[in-house]
């Protein structure tokens, strides 16, 4: 028996791919540069990696059918933020940068427009 593909059309992982990528055009509309996609380590993922003129953004890209419970933005609790703070951190050990970083957020609910949350958390204190 042979596991089945985490990416077939219709998965979550699938779903997940396809709102990073609307994410992205959504950024790069707004002037944003792309970086980097999907850096993984052993300490979390960090969906998106853009460049906002002068500034390193780590973006993460949340879905939530409806607003229940938050909706997405309030997905990114404590827990998720010190997870990228620490992936980002992975991330500038292996590419070194003297530009200033932020942490974004982009939240999608249902069939809402998109919301670019900038600054959505920081660095600091972790």
């Amino acid at each position: 028996m042979t596991a089945k593909s985490s990416t077939r059309p219709g998965s979550t992982v699938a779903r997940g791919q396809g709102f990073e990528v609307q994410a992205r055009e959504y950024l790069e509309a707004q002037g944003l540069e792309w970086v980097a996609s999907n850096h993984r380590c052993r300490f979390g993922e960090i969906d998106l990696i853009m460049r906002d003129q002068q500034v390193l953004a780590f973006i993460e890209v949340r879905f939530r059918r409806s607003q229940q419970f938050g909706g997405a933005s309030a997905s990114v609790d404590v827990r998720k933020q010190r997870r990228l703070i620490t992936a980002a951190r992975h991330y500038l050990s292996r590419h070194p940068t003297e530009q200033p970083c932020r942490f974004d957020v982009v939240a999608m609910n249902g069939q809402e427009p998109i919301r670019w949350i900038k600054g959505a958390f920081d660095a600091s204190g972790y």
